[in-house]
């Protein structure tokens, strides 16, 4: 290595650097013209699905269901969800047919992704007839600046140049208030909730003052009968916080005194529920023999006759004579000894890509039962909402495999095969030698 490239400011050095910042220029550019073009193809599928949905008299769900089915396509190819690329054709249409003139900026170079993103997400709350207006400005605000700074006066830029007041704006924001959970990692995840901020502003404020209330508590009771408790009792102001909220919202009052048993939480909110097998025999009085309390330990035939004297669904079932499983039964209703092991099989959509647990969605029958498809676990996987509508209302089809596989077929012919997803919790034999003691 020359002195001129081991000095900071050297001739060599600056080179080098100017090399390496025209060569990002130049991605930059290429990566713009990519991100761009696929930004028309996603609009064109939008378009596409538009056009196709949209004859004389067709019903809104038409277009929605060849919205869906374009997306699906699509996201075999993208390999990602079909949800995800749906929300993107909207989110291109509204990029590229309500901005031009910001693309073309962001195509020429002059300002960048993030750039466009800030002047879409200001001016997408205008009237669309000043849409042109408004990115016009925001494009020249724009130039020579981060996205990050010029993000709140694009905001009130658009504020500005509305018609309406911010009162008559604000009602018809606070109707699309909602909830949604966001799975996180590590079995957590984000309950969030948009809420008018005086709203949000005040609940933050509740549960602060509540959390501050348990810890000012502990020092008073720290000699009291719970003394040992209250010791152990080591949490944050945002972990109170958090308890706190679960059990308003699970139990209806928080647990102020939740410190005698800092382990339990809101778990004692939770409500058990029990599953009895009665054999027919017993039932009848034919036997006397024992009954199964699912998944724990046998309990007497009186006990079973009783419960089952209070029941008002009854079903016949056919089990695994080695797993115990039941395999089928008569009804259409899914048993739930069926349902809860197609939940562990499945554990999520079977559709490809999809990730909607297995408890958030739907037990279909592959082969519909209006159809002569058997109520049996070879004829049963989960489907969240979506993707059952998809596979009633459109050119999808599906089979089902043996071992519990799903071979999908796409409209355009193109099949994806949907294996059972692999447990995430599996156990193995245990590896022995010579002269290890007996297992217990």
């Amino acid at each position: 290595m020359t002195e001129a490239m081991e000095t900071p400011g050297g001739e060599a050095y600056l080179a080098a650097i100017a090399g390496i910042v025209a060569d990002v220029e130049d991605v930059a550019l290429e990566l713009a013209r990519a991100q761009i073009r696929e930004l028309r193809v996603l609009a064109a599928a939008g378009r596409l699905a538009e056009a196709q949905g949209a004859p004389p008299n067709a019903k809104v769900t038409l277009h929605d269901m060849v919205l869906r089915s374009i997306s699906a396509e699509v996201a075999g190819a993208m390999r990602t969800t079909d949800r995800t690329v749906q929300r993107r054709i909207g989110e291109a249409r509204l990029t590229i047919e309500g901005f031009p003139a910001a693309v073309a900026a962001w195509e020429a170079g002059r300002i960048v992704q993030r750039h466009v993103r800030a002047i879409v997400d200001a001016g997408v709350n205008l009237p669309a007839e000043l849409w042109a207006e408004f990115e016009k400005v925001a494009i020249e605000r724009c130039k020579g600046e981060t996205p990050n700074r010029v993000r709140g006066e694009l905001e009130i830029l658009a504020h500005r140049m509305h018609p309406r007041t911010f009162a008559e704006r604000h009602e018809e924001a606070a109707a699309g208030r909602c909830v949604r959970l966001m799975p996180g990692r590590d079995g957590m995840s984000d309950l969030i909730a948009t809420l008018p901020t005086v709203i949000a502003e005040g609940i933050q404020d509740r549960l602060t003052q509540q959390a501050r209330a348990i810890i000012d508590t502990r020092a008073e009771r720290s000699t009291g009968e719970n003394a040992d408790a209250v010791a152990t009792d080591a949490r944050s102001t945002d972990q109170v916080r958090a308890d706190v909220f679960a059990d308003l919202l699970l139990a209806g009052t928080p647990a102020l005194d939740d410190t005698r048993d800092t382990t339990a939480g809101p778990l004692g909110a939770i409500r058990a529920r029990v599953q009895v097998l009665v054999p027919a025999a017993t039932l009848t009085g034919a036997d006397d023999g024992p009954c199964d309390l699912t998944g724990r330990s046998p309990i007497d035939p009186a006990t079973a006759r009783i419960l089952a004297g209070d029941t008002g669904v009854w079903e016949r079932l056919f089990h695994d004579p080695t797993t115990g499983v039941t395999v089928s039964t008569d009804s259409y209703r899914v048993p739930s000894g069926m349902r809860r092991f197609l939940q562990a099989r499945d554990q999520h959509c079977r559709f490809p890509g999809c990730r909607v647990a297995a408890i958030r969605c739907e037990v279909d029958h592959t082969h519909d039962h209006a159809l002569g498809g058997k109520t049996e676990l070879s004829n049963l996987a989960h489907l969240c909402q979506r993707h059952h509508s998809m596979k009633q209302f459109t050119a999808w089809r599906v089979r089902q495999l043996s071992g519990g596989v799903l071979e999908w077929t796409s409209p355009l012919g193109r099949t994806y095969r949907e294996d059972a997803p692999t447990p995430a919790v599996a156990f193995t034999p245990a590896t022995t030698h010579p002269g290890d003691p007996a297992p217990f």
